[in-house]
């Protein structure tokens, strides 16, 4: 994705585009693909860029506000972007720390429990843990 393509990304999800905004956009927006805080970092630092770690975070917490991104939670200390936003799951390979998508029309739920009055559903997201077999 181009600086002027991302520029008017920002724009459109309400995001004011400034050059820090626009650098980590350009790592996170680039493909369909799931990175950690700490890989983005390591992207930005690659390409020579010179931003740091809070504002990476903040970026990101605002790019999900907005909808540019998801934040997968793995476990309390793990948490991946997402720049897949439409309605999916994942396969996560606990020994790689691979994610990989699931297109949400591969997975059926049934018998979901009826919601607590004053809720609606807002949706389910299925996370399959997988590793190497011995």
């Amino acid at each position: 994705m181009s600086d002027i393509d991302i520029h008017s990304n920002l724009l459109k999800h309400d995001v004011l585009p400034t050059p820090q905004r626009i650098k980590v956009a350009s790592v996170i927006l680039d493909r369909p693909q799931h990175l950690s805080a700490d890989q983005i970092m390591d992207r930005l630092i690659e390409k020579g860029s010179a931003v740091s770690k809070a504002t990476v975070y903040n970026c990101l917490k605002l790019f999900c506000e907005k909808g540019l991104i998801k934040e997968i939670n793995i476990d309390p200390s793990r948490k991946y972007y997402d720049s897949t936003t439409h309605a999916h799951h994942h396969f996560y390979h606990v020994q790689t720390g691979e994610l990989t998508d699931i297109p949400q029309d591969k997975i059926s739920i049934v018998g979901l429990p009826s919601l607590p009055d004053d809720t609606e559903q807002e949706g389910v997201e299925v996370l399959i843990r997988l590793r190497n077999k011995k």
